[in-house]
């Protein structure tokens, strides 16, 4: 069989009924939980004298997408960072905020823009490319910031051999394990590259995904989402509508790793200091209702990879959604069963 490297792609952009903006909740969960610890991280940690003193202050969101989500996160950080000042008693104006917002090429930067709130306290721009790459000059960046988006892989590892399903979730131990070494790749080169571009004594918040220590990944929410997207695929397969070997080459470039996988990555980089770092759970949707809404969220995360790999056949598209619809539904008690957690990590740049 033919190896095929699925790359990421952005979220659905627009504001129609399977885009991003629209199908973001369980994305705004993650940052709810994380909110109090992103607000006591900057008033406990940030070194306002040191940063805040009459320059600019440059803040980025890296993986921001289309909104609306981004821009909640960069005000809330905005407003901690004004009520810190204020707290110290500093004589020296506040600085002016500058904001850049980055997602991949092909991120639907005209909507983001679109839903920018017109009334805000920071000057934005758009920073095109891959996190996982360098984005900004050497030491120009205070805050980092990043919710919900590093637990995509840049690509899905070359050697993955994994028949008739399209994530490691219920697959064979290897498949975990070349998984598990792309994330290891990836994080280095972002922690690489943020350690250039972050200043001595900047932060950054992180918070993503993760599976706890021990906790079986057929529980994990989005293992689960994935175990039965991959059973609605080979459906179709059954029904003569996709090819076999169009699967078998399949597989979502998605990691959820354990806090001590994160962990070693950040000592084994050696540049930032972990100032925090818990796991948090993220409360899981209830009632029937919660179906359409994972549906569509899955959707909204996953379309842009399907057409990439599958086609751009929206009949096929809507049927795939439909029968992963209904096996959501026929699911539902093991959808009330799983978890979603999140971990937090605050990280300082150390003096070189």
């Amino acid at each position: 069989m033919e190896k095929v490297v699925i790359e990421s792609v952005a979220m659905n952009g627009g504001v129609g009924d399977y885009s991003y903006a629209n199908n973001s909740s369980l994305q705004r969960s993650g940052f709810e939980a994380a909110k109090s610890l992103i607000h006591e991280a900057i008033m406990e940690k940030l070194d306002i004298k040191h940063l805040c003193n009459g320059k600019s202050f440059r803040i980025t969101d890296l993986g921001c997408s289309a909104g609306p989500n981004t821009f909640i996160a960069v005000e809330s950080i905005v407003e901690a960072i004004e009520q810190k000042h204020h707290s110290e008693g500093l004589k020296l104006p506040l600085p002016e905020f500058h904001v850049y917002f980055n997602d991949q090429l092909s991120n639907d930067f005209n909507t983001l823009f679109n839903l920018l709130p017109l009334e805000r306290r920071y000057f934005a721009a758009g920073v095109p490319g891959s996190f996982h790459t360098r984005l900004f000059p050497e030491k120009s960046i205070d805050l980092v910031c990043s919710l919900s988006a590093l637990q995509w892989l840049s690509e899905v590892p070359e050697d993955v051999v994994n028949i008739g399903r399209i994530h490691y979730s219920n697959a064979p131990s290897e498949v975990m394990e070349a998984y598990k070494g792309q994330f290891s790749k990836d994080m280095e080169r972002f922690f690489d590259a943020r350690a250039k571009e972050v200043v001595h004594g900047g932060l950054m918040v992180l918070s993503f995904p993760c599976i706890r220590d021990g906790q079986p990944y057929s529980r994990f929410l989005v293992g689960v989402f994935f175990s039965l997207l991959g059973s609605a695929l080979m459906d179709m397969v059954k029904m003569g509508k996709v090819d076999q070997t169009k699967v078998d080459s399949f597989n979502m470039p998605f990691y959820a790793a354990s806090p001590k996988e994160v962990e070693a990555l950040v000592e084994r980089n050696g540049h930032f200091t972990i100032e925090r770092m818990e796991t948090q759970d993220s409360p899981i949707l209830q009632g029937k209702g919660v179906i359409q809404v994972y549906s569509k969220h899955n959707r909204a995360c996953s379309e842009g990879l399907i057409r990439q790999h599958f086609g751009h056949d929206d009949e096929i598209i809507d049927e795939l959604f439909d029968l992963f619809t209904n096996k959501l539904s026929e699911s539902f008690s093991i959808l009330e069963e799983s978890s979603m957690n999140f971990v937090f990590v605050l990280l300082k740049r150390k003096q070189d």
